[in-house]
C-alpha cells in the first residue's frame, strides 16, 4: 500500500484513506522520513500496515478522557482529606486521653492539649491544600465540643460543686448548636458569620481571631490544671483557686490570665445563645407574616 506525503523541514503532514478501526505500522522512523525527504515536496513512500478490527466500544472506552482536574470528587477523597486525617487523629487522641485520666494526669493533660492544638493545624491544612469541607467544620466543632463536655464532666466530679461545671457543659453545646441552627436558618455559610450583629463583644469574638484563639485557649488550659490541681474529690472550687491564685508561681499566672479569658468566653456563649435564639424566633415570626 502507498501513501502520499508532504513533508517540509518542520512538520510531517500524511493522508491516508478513512478505514474504521484501522491500525497502521510504518517501518520507517521519523528521523528516517527527514533524511530522506526534500524541502517541500511529494514523496511516495512504501509502508507496511496490518489492520485490526476490535470492538467498537472498546474503542471508545480507550478513547475516553481521562478525569479533568475540575472532575467531581469522589466521597471517599473527601474522608480522606489531610485536615479531616487530623480531625480523626484528634478523636483517636481524646479516646485514649480519656482512658487514661486518672491514672495518668501529665499524659492525659498532653494528649489532650496536643488534641487541641491540632484543631488549628486542620483548619491551616484545610486552607493551604484547598481541602475545606462541610464535613471537615462538622467533624472540627462536634470534636471539640464532646472533648471539652467530657473534661467538664471529669470536673464536675473531682470538685465541689460539680454543678458549676455542668452548667458551663450545657451553655456551652446549647449556645453552639442554637448559633448553628439559625446560621442555616437565615442563610448563611458559617456560624462565625456575625456581622449583622448588634453586640460588640460577640463581633470581637468572631472577628478577631486572634483574641478567639486567647478565649478558647483560656478555656482549655484553665480545665486542665484545675483537673491537674485535683488531689481528692472533696475539694471545693474557689478553694482551689483562692490557695494557688495567692502563691506567686508560673501555675498562679496561668491561672489568672486563664480565668479572664475564660470568663470572657463564657460571657460570649450567654451572647451566643440570646442571638441564636432570637433569630429563630424572628424566623417564626416572618414565616408567619408570608403565610
Amino acid at each position: 500500500m502507498y501513501i502520499c506525503a508532504h513533508i517540509n523541514r518542520n512538520n510531517l503532514r500524511c493522508s491516508l484513506p478513512r478505514l474504521a478501526n484501522l491500525t497502521v505500522v510504518a517501518p520507517y522512523s521519523f528521523a528516517s522520513f527527514f533524511r530522506r525527504t526534500l524541502a517541500d515536496k511529494y514523496l511516495i513512500l512504501p509502508i507496511l500496515y496490518s489492520i485490526q478490527f476490535a470492538n467498537t466500544k472498546e474503542l471508545q472506552m480507550a478513547k475516553k478522557p481521562g478525569p479533568k482536574p475540575g472532575s467531581k470528587p469522589s466521597k471517599l477523597s473527601v474522608y480522606l482529606y489531610i485536615p479531616n486525617i487530623i480531625g480523626y487523629t484528634r478523636v483517636l487522641l481524646n479516646c485514649y486521653a480519656f482512658h487514661v485520666c486518672f491514672t495518668n494526669k501529665i499524659l492525659f493533660s498532653i494528649l489532650y492539649f496536643f488534641s487541641f492544638v491540632c484543631d488549628a493545624v486542620d483548619g491551616w491544612a484545610a486552607r493551604k491544600f484547598n481541602q475545606v469541607s462541610t464535613f471537615g467544620a462538622v467533624l472540627d466543632m462536634v470534636t471539640d465540643r464532646i472533648s471539652t463536655a467530657c473534661l467538664l464532666v471529669v470536673l464536675s466530679q473531682v470538685y465541689k460543686p460539680g454543678l458549676i461545671f455542668l452548667s458551663l457543659l450545657a451553655l456551652d453545646i446549647a449556645s453552639h448548636w442554637l448559633q448553628m441552627y439559625s446560621t442555616f436558618l437565615m442563610g448563611k455559610t458559617s456560624h462565625k458569620d456575625v456581622k449583622d450583629s448588634s453586640n460588640w463583644l460577640f463581633k470581637l469574638y468572631y472577628g478577631n481571631r486572634m483574641f478567639m484563639a486567647y478565649c478558647c485557649v483560656s478555656c482549655e488550659v484553665l480545665y486542665l490544671i484545675l483537673f491537674y490541681l485535683s488531689e481528692n474529690r472533696t475539694e471545693t472550687l474557689m478553694d482551689v483557686l483562692a490557695t494557688n491564685l495567692q502563691k506567686i508561681s508560673i501555675v498562679s499566672f496561668l491561672i489568672a490570665t486563664s480565668l479572664v479569658g475564660c470568663t470572657i468566653k463564657q460571657l460570649t456563649n450567654v451572647i451566643q445563645l440570646k442571638t441564636a435564639a432570637d433569630a429563630c424566633v424572628l424566623y417564626d415570626i416572618n414565616k408567619k407574616q408570608k403565610q
